[in-house]
């Protein structure tokens, strides 16, 4: 399955993943076409790329690091793993303007009990050479999905700690300055802002839904100018995981890419 569109800078094509690999989607051509890439384990659905828009910053599901890659393949470099807390799952979400800082979803795994389960989930920070650790919430309940904002004034994020389910905030890349900006019973996850900074796009589930799973009635949502009381829904669809995990704005700001899974006769995926 594919998952998790990237619109590349040039605006001509999609980078998704699919099957542990990287794949480029153009427009002018239907075939997918795998991106070769060294040293990558295989890739989950958490993957950006670089402001340059030759490089491409990849998370994995094997070790749990972020890795920087080149788009048209070559030879992957490791990024986390020597900074931080030991043990860590990396699951990267947002680039700074410059590329020189990432945001991502810190995990610790708790593996009492022969079961695994994660023990936290917080917004961190490292440099793009893989030092400066830093963790920038504490709140002890989930939060996911931490992005710059086009001027790197702010990081947005969601966050249950408000309301007991996930709702979207942001704040200051010092961790100061945290603000609410959802005041919903659905349980809003993903916020991307448009390269312009005038539109914003965050994926709702229904009430009562527990983490960001697959096989849902979601609804995409859109912001202007700010305007987060007011968001509208913009597309209803069968997805979740993966619909837009990462950043999907083209980059002349009027269109975004997403997922959708095909539906099934007895409605599931």
């Amino acid at each position: 399955m594919l998952e998790a569109p990237n619109w590349t800078l040039r605006g001509d094509a999609l980078i998704l993943n699919g099957d542990g690999r990287l794949w480029r989607l153009s427009f002018d051509d239907p075939r997918l076409i795998p991106i070769e890439i060294e040293g990558l384990p295989p890739a989950n659905n958490d993957h950006v790329l670089h402001p340059n828009g030759r490089e491409i910053f990849v998370s994995t599901y094997d070790n749990w690091q972020i890795y920087l890659a080149p788009l048209r393949g070559g030879r992957a470099v490791q990024i986390t793993g020597n900074a931080g807390p030991q043990g860590l799952r990396n699951f990267l979400h947002g680039v700074s303007p410059s590329g020189q800082e990432l945001a991502f979803v810190g995990v610790q795994v708790d593996q009492s009990g022969g079961k695994e389960t994660f023990a936290s989930a917080e917004i961190c920070l490292i440099a793009a050479d893989g030092r400066n650790f830093r963790q920038l919430t504490n709140a002890g309940v989930p939060a996911d999905g931490p992005e710059y904002s086009p001027d790197g004034q702010w990081i947005y994020f969601n966050t249950e700690q408000f309301s007991g389910h996930a709702q979207i905030a942001r704040m200051r890349p010092d961790g100061s300055g945290v603000t609410r900006l959802t005041f919903s019973d659905t349980v809003d996850w993903f916020p991307h802002l448009s390269p312009d900074g005038k539109l914003a796009l965050y994926l709702a589930y229904p009430e009562n839904t527990r983490g960001h799973p697959a096989d849902k009635r979601v609804k995409l949502r859109v912001v202007r100018d700010g305007d987060w009381m007011n968001a509208c829904t913009a597309v209803e669809l069968f997805g979740g995981q993966g619909t837009i995990n990462v950043n999907s704005w083209s980059p002349d700001s009027h269109r975004f890419a997403y997922v959708a899974y095909p539906v099934t006769g007895n409605g599931g995926a």
